[in-house]
């Protein structure tokens, strides 16, 4: 049994509000799309509705049929029992439904209380999102003991800003919102991506080599580790024949070109130091 958050409702209901949402059959609704039908004030029919009025009628006896004569008789007092109230679970499987009450060891949260295996491909994303950034960190610090630019590591470090608010926005279930990265738009990004001489007079893609310094070889690690993050997210979020996040899986590919964009600078000379 699968869960639907908020984000992948976000997306279903980009188009249009219904007065209902039906759950689908083997589908559960997350605590946080659940509250964000009620903002909507959209109803939620999750197929466990009970048979209201006219149902209940239609099973009376037909019309012109004697109805059963029914007798008052006293009923003696039922003795109270005592009803142990037992604790509800705390957790619910993301893949299956089924309920927790302790979180096993070999589960861990995707988000609020629904858990996953930690070994599902959405936990294995997060885990290359995590490597990815210590990976900038570490750059950065050879870099700053290197001497380098300032507006060089700033540049990474808004990256980095972006590697963390994907993290956030992954964990919260929430919707990921960020219009700039290293200063350039979304279409500024793949502008200056794909026509580097026209910004920087620098060949599109020059391949790294070892004649180029141990600058732009940092750099260029940091781009690939980019562009498997890239895949990482999107085998993490293709359900069926759509892709849940696609807001992440953008921001990453905006990120490698803004990596690109960053060893185009670098070769132009944007960073020396004055």
């Amino acid at each position: 049994m699968k869960v639907i958050t908020e984000a992948i409702l976000r997306n279903e209901l980009r188009a249009s509000t219904p007065e209902c949402y039906k759950v689908p059959e083997g589908k559960i609704l997350s605590p946080a799309a659940r509250e964000y039908l009620q903002q909507c004030k959209i109803r939620i029919d999750d197929g466990k509705g009970r048979p209201g009025r006219q149902e209940a009628a239609s099973q009376e006896a037909p019309k012109g049929e004697k109805q059963p004569q029914i007798v008052a008789t006293e009923v003696p007092p039922t003795p109270e029992v005592q009803v142990e109230k037992t604790a509800k679970p705390k957790y619910v499987d993301y893949e299956t439904g089924a309920y927790y009450y302790e979180k096993p060891e070999h589960m861990t949260q995707l988000f609020g209380n629904a858990l996953v295996v930690k070994d599902h491909k959405r936990i294995l994303f997060r885990g290359k999102l995590d490597s990815l950034e210590a990976l900038f960190v570490l750059n950065q610090t050879i870099l700053a003991e290197m001497g380098e630019s300032e507006k060089l590591i700033e540049d990474l470090q808004d990256i980095v800003g972006s590697l963390r608010e994907i993290m956030r926005c992954d964990v919260l279930d929430e919707p990921f919102r960020r219009d700039f990265m290293i200063g350039l738009s979304h279409k500024e990004l793949r502008e200056h991506s794909h026509h580097p001489m026209k910004y920087y007079n620098v060949k599109q893609m020059v391949l790294p080599d070892y004649t180029l310094g141990k600058v732009y070889a940092l750099l260029n690690q940091l781009r690939a580790a980019v562009r498997e993050t890239e895949v990482a997210a999107a085998t993490a979020f293709h359900e069926g024949k759509t892709y849940t996040r696609g807001d992440i899986i953008e921001e990453l590919n905006r990120m490698s070109s803004a990596m690109h964009i960053v060893m185009c600078k670098y070769l132009a000379g944007d960073y020396q130091k004055d």
